[in-house]
């Protein structure tokens, strides 16, 4: 998977790369706004980013919102 992103990883960057709050996101996958947060620190961590549009701009330059 792209920059060793889980599955639910990716689907939270999916989110946020579309402009979704950590609410909306959590909303839209059924979890806690609490887990969202809790993967975007993976996320970032991962990629070697330390914010959502650095971690926005990565899953566009990669292609990993496909």
């Amino acid at each position: 998977s792209p920059g060793g992103l889980t599955k639910r990883e990716i689907e939270i960057l999916r989110q946020i790369a579309g402009g979704a709050t950590n609410r909306q996101a959590a909303d839209q996958l059924f979890i806690s706004e609490k887990t969202v947060g809790r993967h975007l620190a993976n996320i970032y961590t991962k990629l070697g980013v330390s914010s959502r549009t650095a971690a926005a701009a990565w899953a566009h330059q990669n292609n990993a919102l496909t």
